[in-house]
């Protein structure tokens, strides 16, 4: 690297490590958040950078790395312009997020109790008390296998969907996905197995099937869901060495099945083309090309530059495209608009001919801030970001069903890595009808398990006369249990009975009749003195 785009590039480097650096100071999920946005970032706007600028590759057929809008201004002095913005934007974040952690070190209380439940002390350890919400984890149970014949249905029918489609081809095998999804991560997060069996069943086998959809709908999306999830988990429970090694062996394993998943559902012609796009790199950075061509932040980043600031959409356009996302297309009576979809035709369109390519793009929120208010409107759109971060990270820890549901939303769909204020809307209108089907589910599940326990609760013994030893008799009156006349023994009825044990004086020392009026153990006033 050299000239004004490697200082842009270190400047970069310098923002996000001052973020990863805070967010080491800070416990729980939100650390975890912030170490995965550091590094989704950085692929984005460091690896891509520095890859283009030290190999210098000629755009081709078959290679979406190089950009030939850049290669056209120069690798150097386009990655610069491009990156002007976003450093601006990293930047404030991470004095946000530093902000943020002086003030919860202050705030925090070891040993305390905080508002959502959980227990935040000197190691982080939280709990989240949903997770020992049995009827919950069913539900997380049934979701994830009602999703996953769904997904084998989307997938032998050819509805599975792709990345970057602008609808599913099916909506009702989507919305069915999707519980797929709720159902996976929410066992990856909440569950807690007893044995080590269980544990490897839930942490590999659902981490396997989400790397196996990934490969079906070709996207990145679900795998690095899974990975963030199970990195959620361990900061719940509590960090330990063996947990470490855990997260770094499946990442490195997902990158490199991700590739490899990749190449076998290719034809050979697909597959020649790679080869042929691959060989102008060093063998060096080979395996790593798959992975880089599915961030494309620089690229939205190169959009956002040829575009202008506040080229796009105006305030009162931006704010009632996002309320009508949250309201059903049933009740809007029109089609919702689609930031991705509008990102591709209207913003790259201005310097890429889309005629005839229709397809959803992730923006990032610094490009997107960019175009519909310049500076401002990337200051607006990272303070967003960070505002939902913390949202979510609460959510998760709700004891009420749809916050939970909420949090795994932002776990799935990488909003708050390569989406802005738009895209984040249409995300949360996306999984309110989740929601709801998720609620269902839930209730429906109590319903079972209430029913269930009903009919195997035993019959309650009874007297000899067929009066119920626990409750009343035909009368009303309580016969807990009952002497050879049927009078209750250690209860009365209306009529004096016999107690079992009795003073000197004849009177009840256990139990009374109606004339005593006293119980178990009282003791009665004669003569203005206690016996």
């Amino acid at each position: 690297m050299n000239g004004s785009a490697s200082t842009e590039v270190l400047l970069v480097a310098g923002a996000l490590g001052i973020i990863v650096l805070a967010a080491f100071r800070l416990s729980g999920p939100m650390r975890v958040f912030l170490i995965a946005q550091g590094a989704f970032w950085g692929l984005s706007y460091i690896a891509v950078p520095s890859v283009l600028l030290t190999v210098q590759p000629d755009p081709q057929y078959g290679d979406n790395l190089p950009d030939p809008r850049l290669a056209v201004l120069g690798y150097d002095p386009g990655i610069a312009a491009v990156l002007r913005p976003v450093v601006f934007g990293l930047w404030l974040y991470a004095l946000i997020v530093v902000g943020y952690t002086f003030w919860a070190r202050r705030r925090r209380t070891p040993g305390a109790v905080t508002g959502s439940g959980y227990y935040d002390g000197p190691g982080g350890d939280y709990r989240a008390p949903i997770a020992n919400n049995q009827r919950f984890i069913r539900t997380l149970l049934v979701l994830y296998a009602v999703g996953t014949v769904g997904r084998l249905a989307a997938f032998a029918t050819g509805n599975g969907g792709k990345a970057g489609e602008l609808e599913s081809p099916n909506a009702i095998l989507n919305l069915v996905t999707i519980l797929a999804t709720i159902g996976a991560l929410g066992l990856l997060i909440y569950a807690r197995p007893t044995t080590g069996r269980g544990m490897l069943l839930i942490v590999g086998g659902l981490t396997f099937g989400e790397l196996l959809w990934t490969a079906a709908v070709q996207s990145k999306t679900p795998i690095m869901g899974a990975a963030l999830a199970l990195a959620v988990r361990f900061a719940m429970t509590g960090w330990t060495r063996r947990k470490v090694v855990t997260v770094l062996v499946l990442t490195v394993l997902a990158i490199g099945g991700f590739g490899w998943l990749q190449s076998l559902k290719a034809n050979d012609e697909a597959k020649t083309q790679s080869v042929l796009a691959d060989s102008s790199y060093p063998s060096s950075v080979r395996p790593f090309l798959s992975l880089l061509r599915r961030f494309d932040g620089l690229e939205a980043a190169t959009d956002a530059y040829y575009a202008g600031p506040e080229s796009w959409l105006t305030p009162d356009q931006t704010l009632t495209h996002a309320l009508q996302t949250l309201v059903p297309t049933q009740l809007l009576g029109t089609e919702k608009f689609q930031s991705g979809a509008a990102w591709a035709s209207e913003v790259r369109g201005q310097s890429v001919d889309m005629s005839g390519v229709e397809v959803s793009l992730a923006e990032g929120n610094i490009n997107e801030g960019y175009v519909l208010g310049g500076y401002t409107g990337v200051a607006l759109d990272v303070t967003f970001t960070f505002v939902m971060l913390l949202i979510w990270a609460r959510a998760l820890y709700n004891p009420h069903i749809p916050m939970p549901v909420f949090g795994l939303a932002l776990i799935e769909v990488p909003v708050l890595f390569e989406r802005g204020f738009l895209g984040a809307f249409e995300t949360l209108g996306k999984y309110l009808q989740a929601m709801v089907l998720v609620w269902m589910v839930y209730v429906l599940v109590g319903e079972y398990q209430r029913r269930r326990a009903t009919s195997a609760t035993p019959r309650l013994p009874s007297d000899d006369l067929e009066n119920p030893s626990l409750i009343t008799d035909i009368l009303g009156n309580p016969s807990l249990a009952t002497d050879v006349l049927g009078n209750p023994s250690l209860v009365t009825d209306v009529y004096p009975s016999a107690a079992p044990a009795t003073d000197v004086h004849g009177n009840p020392s256990l139990v009374t009749d109606v004339l005593d009026n006293a119980s178990l153990v009282t003791l009665k006033m004669r003569a203005g003195q206690w016996v």
